[in-house]
């Protein structure tokens, strides 16, 4: 068993999807801590939240890594601070080889054609002023991928792509439903023909009825484009039906990581076992014969974290060392499957 540190090379780590292990993005200690200011005209600081606290994971090229958690965990923080959206407080984030934290300027920003992100929001991601040929094709005209002349006939063909009317091309955004919003933005994503898109739950504010249809669509683009995801959401079920691997944040951090078969059917961190046990089972057998586990109180506040395990004051089976020792390391227990827990060291 080794601990995750910003050192650890994790590059001979298999992923669950096939693939050959080869890392896109490598995590390494990664913090984002938002500064609380005081005062009116001299303003000062007088502490931080801790939005992101030291999270270390890698994505592998093809493969849907989802992140999970409750609201207020980090969990779009992490994503954005990963595309470089946030610039991280502290520790590495390397796209390819390259590390993007200290990425400035002209080379940022033509790193960014290779990184991506799909917005939860689908009504308010999208410039009400500009027609959808427009919003598509803004990536297009910024970094001069498309020749002028070109451009029209792409975007009607992304438009296609995604499963909207090319006619579209000249309507605006509030003339769609949620669901064609958001194929809207996933065309704008895919404009300039990424290897890595960051979903920051993009099913959330969609119907029922068409979170179906948008999950499939990611799935097909994946394939066709050999996309590589990061998938934040809340909903577990589609977690498990997407994605190849699943990392499990409390707090801004990183409670759990390992294959989503793994972690599903044998969850090692007591908050990551509550989650699942919230998730509806469509057997009214097994359903009766399951333990519910309810998690008491709130989650603390990231201004103000608890002294040792950030999750000694909801976890139903803290021990001593929970409440004074540091964070618990996330350890490798089973071949890829990693857990922070004092229980299972």
């Amino acid at each position: 068993m080794s601990t995750v540190a910003p050192t650890i090379d994790t590059q001979t780590q298999k992923s669950s999807n096939g693939k050959d292990g080869d890392v896109l993005v490598s995590v390494r200690g990664l913090k984002k801590h938002f500064p609380i200011t005081s005062g009116i005209i001299l303003q000062r600081t007088v502490g931080h939240v801790k939005a992101v606290d030291d999270v270390s994971f890698d994505v592998y090229r093809g493969e849907t890594l989802g992140l999970v958690g409750e609201s207020g965990c980090g969990k779009s923080t992490t994503g954005r601070t990963i595309l470089q959206l946030y610039r991280p407080t502290a520790g590495s984030v390397q796209f390819e080889g390259q590390e993007l934290s200290t990425m400035k300027g002209e080379e940022l920003r033509k790193m960014r054609k290779r990184m991506q992100m799909i917005f939860q929001d689908p009504f308010a991601s999208l410039n009400p002023r500009m027609s959808v040929g427009r919003i598509v094709s803004e990536p297009l005209r910024i970094h001069k991928t498309v020749p002028r002349n070109q451009m029209q006939e792409f975007v009607e063909n992304l438009l296609e792509r995604v499963g909207l009317n090319p006619y579209f091309i000249n309507r605006y955004p509030h003339e769609f439903s949620g669901g064609q919003r958001q194929r809207i933005g996933i065309a704008r994503a895919l404009a300039l023909n990424p290897s890595f898109i960051v979903a920051d739950e993009p099913i959330s504010a969609l119907d029922v009825s068409i979170q179906a249809q948008v999950v499939n669509l990611l799935q097909e683009l994946q394939e066709e484009m050999n996309l590589t995801y990061l998938f934040i959401a809340h909903d577990l079920s589609m977690v498990r039906h997407i994605c190849n691997r699943v990392a499990v944040m409390y707090l801004g951090k990183i409670v759990e990581l390992g294959p989503t078969d793994e972690v599903y059917d044998n969850p090692l961190h007591p908050y990551t076992q509550a989650l699942l046990s919230a998730v509806p089972v469509p057997d009214p057998i097994v359903e009766k014969q399951r333990q519910r586990i309810i998690l008491t109180g709130d989650v603390p506040s990231p201004a103000n974290p608890p002294i040792g395990c950030n999750f000694n004051t909801r976890c139903p089976v803290a021990l001593e060392p929970c409440f004074h020792e540091p964070d618990p390391p996330l350890i490798e227990h089973t071949p890829g499957h990693w857990a922070a827990c004092h229980r299972v060291l």
